[in-house]
Order: C-alpha cells, then structure tokens, then sequence
C-alpha cells in the first residue's frame, strides 16, 4: 500500500462520504436498522449517528482498510450502541450463518472487488427474515451519463480506492441472492456521472 492510499485516500473518501447529500441519504436509511447489524464498509463510521439505540442491539463492522478503523472507533465512543469493528474481506465475515437482524451496506458495492461473493456471504450470516438495507452510487439510466461514466473509469478507480462509477445494482443485489422489496433512485447533486443512487430494502430471495 502506496502513501496515497495509506494516508491521503482515508481523509478524501471520509470527506466525500460525508457531503451534506450522502449523509441525508444515510438518514433516510439507517433508522430502518434493526436487532444485531452487519455493516459492511463501516469505513470511518459515518453511519452511526443515524442507528436507533431502540431499536438496534449491536453493530458489527467489517472492513479491509484498517486505516479508517481509528475514525470508526472515535464515532462508536459516542454511540449508545455497542459497535465492534472487524478488518476483514467482506466475502469472509466471521460470523456464524443466520446471526444477524440486519445488514447494512452503504457506497461500498462500489469498491469490493467481487459484490456478488461479498453479498453471497451475507446471506449466509442474515437470520431468516433478515434485511439488507442498501444505498449504492452505480450505472446512471441515461446512455449518454453511460458513456461518461465509462471513459472515466479507468482514472477514477486507481484515485477512488477500486471505486467502480458503472456497477449495476440491483442486478448485483438479485444476482447476490437477494429480493429487492423497495427503491428508491436518484441524482445526488453533483457530477451525473458519480453522483446516480440506488436506495433501499432487500430481503434473501
């Protein structure tokens, strides 16, 4: 790992995370949590702030970037909740099969390198009737946004952390085994091309 991605990329992905329009759509989301979550991605921990202590028992984070974990930790400090963060690859989450409520994944389909085993994978761990809550950036409607999000590709994804701007979602969902039982999808404001979201509730098909 370069010097960029150890000390510059954490600041700049916990920064962009946390535009004022990202953090409305996490709460719009996260509220919806319920029992013992999975997050998959907790990054810098942006996300907790929006869990309901009332309705939430426990979080359990993983993520490969151990560098982000100090930030997650600062947050959990200061959550009602108990929070316990994991460095580890999302397509082997410790976890016994059907041991969470809850998972949540949050603008990190983008990055892991294969959605659909990471997604496998939380399936396994979800208990029956469990739901994953999602909120992704992915493949804008528009042929011409396309076309964008394509030629830049290959830039932004070296200079993202393995950021894809073109990921189909509910396809990688549905293909993830699960059931898409609610979206919602929208421009963020910003650049067409990074800024096309996909929100909402599945459930294991």
């Amino acid at each position: 790992m370069g010097f960029y991605d150890k000390h510059i990329l954490p600041h700049l992905i916990n920064c962009a995370c946390g535009l004022p329009a990202m953090m409305g759509q996490r709460a719009k989301l996260i509220p919806h949590a319920r029992g013992r979550v999975l997050e998959l991605g907790i990054g810098t921990g942006l996300n907790l702030p929006f869990y309901d202590p009332e309705k939430v028992t426990g979080i359990f984070g993983v993520d490969p970037a151990v560098e982000m974990h100090h930030k997650a930790r600062e947050r959990a400090a200061a959550s009602p909740i108990p929070v316990k963060t994991v460095a580890l690859e999302v397509q082997e989450i410790a976890a016994e099969t059907d041991s969470f409520d809850t998972a949540v994944t949050t603008f990190t389909l983008c990055t892991i390198p294969d959605a659909v085993a990471a997604l496998r994978e939380v399936r396994r761990v979800l208990k029956p009737g469990g739901e994953l809550l999602f909120c992704e950036h992915g493949l804008a409607p528009e042929a011409s946004v396309q076309v964008w999000q394509r030629r830049i590709q290959p830039f932004w994804k070296p200079m993202a952390g393995g950021c894809h701007l073109d990921r189909d979602i509910p396809a990688i969902i549905a293909e993830g085994g699960f059931q898409i039982v609610e979206l919602e999808k929208c421009y963020l404001k910003g650049p067409k091309a990074m800024t096309y979201v996909y929100r909402g509730r599945a459930v294991a098909a």
